[in-house]
């Protein structure tokens, strides 16, 4: 999807449509005053103080009415230069552009004001020539947003909007916001019975309902297995820790901003972790290991708390706590190249079976100019990001390298995916740590029975496993693979009184080779019935009738459409082949 902020044209224009977005409803509205009119990823908005008017669905097209016979006009944006005193004076009765004006630096800072027809707006720019460029534009919704973000301020109005060079690209545009709002996983969560969020409860603190939670282990069992057959050792640790432990780590120093505040609890200090590592290093620390013993690989389903600001919070794709699919490797230098080659197979190997095809690597490496971020210590970089770029090279993987984007204790790979819709997210991540087992003096005995400190690998193949659900539920549209959906086979009798016993007969096979299966035997209409399976996206639906009765089949329709009939023993044997293969499809 397009990202308007980062291409200049198309700042621009969706810049100056806000304007001109302010000049009609300054027409329509003349009390109206206004905050700010950002652009933003998807278009722009603008915060309007109406009094005591408030902004209706009716509001929007009488808005844009207006606005098109401004973009007819074609007035010119005129850019102003303004003393701090004379912006003060233009702007004396607008007590929102006077907040603004007032915490300028009056020395080093040029303000600016930009003029249409009868309309001026304080404003850095930039913008396009006339009003006739903004003609492609569409009002999609509004809010309330505090004044300053502040729930101690009034509540302002938030017009949001999109501006594009022509009509052709807005209407593509415009169909790609509708595919997203099907694909958005919130609305796919909540017509599943996935996730639900409680204000009671807490903003970011999702809990899943049963479809959600069986969807959660499914995903979990699957990367525990294959992470068994690898050598992992799966632990659990305590979701918070003695503050000393993150003083230790240096998480406090460099990551306080994403932590949840200190609590006090007796004569100690404690905080909900945000990371898992803390805990595996002092694991590991706990016993003496042989260079034989190596590596080791520590993994966990671990929950973690990070603060996320509330206009960041999204779903259960950016949440306040969330459950990592979490390893720390603990080798010895010369195993760093063959263990960093078994985590980016295996990243490999997952994408592969869940059908995840539009990905991206990239090396996230420190800026050497940074010495607050960074742990400081030039050669533990140097030899860090060396080894990272050897490794990727001899894998023969493209891979885009990243200033600025590491950890404060090492460099990463990261894999970045790209969704059906929206920004890229970042998935997985590898990253190599010299740090960390430093600071915590962790050591092992060498072939010449020297003590040496092991090279720690950070990984994580599904990162956390509720963005991994959102990615993958938008993804499928909920249209989730046979092994992964809640509910894989739903069945239906036409009549309760000729066809329910041997209903019942399919559903007691289906639960005896391990398939999720439900009966659907209320006394709605059979077409009614059929619509809500449908709704819920369930693989399978089985509709059984006098045919099926007597004959001992089943007639199927694959996600409520494609429909097949078959031996009840000829689908008992596909259902379950399909299911243990984890097939992404049923053809």
């Amino acid at each position: 999807m397009i990202n308007f902020k980062e291409d200049e044209k198309l700042y621009n224009l969706n810049h100056s449509c806000a304007h001109m977005m302010a000049q009609a409803i300054k027409h329509i509205w003349p009390e109206a005053k206004f905050w700010v009119g950002p652009v933003i990823e998807t278009g722009f908005y603008y915060d309007v103080d109406l009094g005591d008017k408030v902004i209706t669905d009716e509001d929007l097209p009488i808005i844009e009415k207006e606005m098109k016979k401004l973009a007819k006009d074609g007035k010119r944006l005129v850019r102003h230069e303004l003393t701090k005193e004379e912006a003060l004076d233009m702007f004396k009765d607008d007590p929102y552009k006077i907040d603004l004006i007032e915490r300028m630096d009056e020395d080093n800072t040029v303000i600016s004001c930009y003029t249409q027809g009868d309309f001026t707006d304080l404003c850095r720019g930039g913008h396009v020539d006339t009003l006739k460029e903004c003609k492609n534009f569409k009002l999609l919704k509004f809010s309330g947003a505090y004044w300053k973000g502040d729930t101690n301020n009034k509540v302002l109005q938030r017009i949001y909007g999109v501006c594009l060079p022509t009509a052709e690209e807005l209407e593509a545009y415009l169909q790609e916001l509708e595919e997203a709002k099907e694909r958005d996983h919130r609305k796919i969560g909540k017509d599943l019975g996935i996730y639900m969020i409680s204000d009671l409860v807490g903003r970011g603190l999702p809990m899943y309902l049963p479809n959600g939670f069986t969807l959660w282990n499914l995903l979990e069992t699957y990367i525990r297995d294959k992470e068994i057959k690898r050598g992992y050792l799966h632990v659990q640790t305590p979701p918070l820790g003695n503050v000393n432990l993150y003083k230790t780590s240096g998480h406090l120093e460099h990551y306080k901003d994403a932590m949840f505040p200190i609590m006090q609890v007796e004569d100690e200090e404690y905080v909900l972790r945000p990371m898992n590592c803390p805990h595996h290093m002092v694991m590991y620390g706990n016993d003496i290991h042989s260079y034989r013993d190596l590596p080791i690989r520590i993994a966990e389903i671990a929950r973690d708390c990070r603060y996320e600001a509330s206009g960041a919070l999204k779903g259960i794709e950016r949440v306040r706590t969330f459950c990592q699919n979490d390893c720390h490797i603990f080798c010895t230098p010369e195993q760093i190249e063959e263990e960093f080659k078994g985590v980016i197979d295996l990243i490999l190997e997952v994408y592969k079976e869940l059908g995840i095809k539009n990905y991206r690597f990239e090396l996230s490496l420190r800026d050497p100019e940074d010495k607050v971020k960074y742990h400081q210590d030039d050669e533990m970089w140097n030899k860090a990001e060396d080894a990272l770029r050897k490794i990727m090279d001899d894998l023969k993987i493209p891979y885009v390298e990243k200033i600025g984007e590491a950890a404060f204790y090492g460099p990463k790979c990261d894999v970045q995916v790209q969704p059906a819709v929206g920004n890229e997210i970042t998935l997985s991540t590898c990253q190599i740590d010299f740090c960390l087992p430093m600071k915590f003096d962790l050591k092992y005995v060498d072939k010449d029975g020297e003590k040496k400190t092991p090279v720690v690998l950070h990984r994580a193949i599904l990162g956390s496993i509720d963005r991994a659900m959102a990615f993958y539920l938008e993804e499928t549209k909920g249209n989730l693979p046979l092994w992964l959906a809640p509910v894989q086979v739903s069945v239906l009798p036409v009549n309760n009184e000729y066809h329910l016993e041997y209903a019942n007969e399919v559903v007691d096979k289906l639960k005896e080779i391990g398939i999720r299966v439900s009966l659907n035997a209320s006394d709605e209409k059979l077409s009614y019935r059929m619509r809500e399976e449908q709704i819920k996206k369930i693989p399978i639906m089985l509709v059984l009738g006098n045919n099926e009765r007597d004959e001992r089949t089943v007639t199927l329709r694959l996600h409520g459409e494609e429909q097949k009939n078959m031996s009840l023993d000829e689908f008992l044997t596909y259902v379950k082949e399909k299911n243990d293969s984890k097939a992404l499809d049923l053809d």
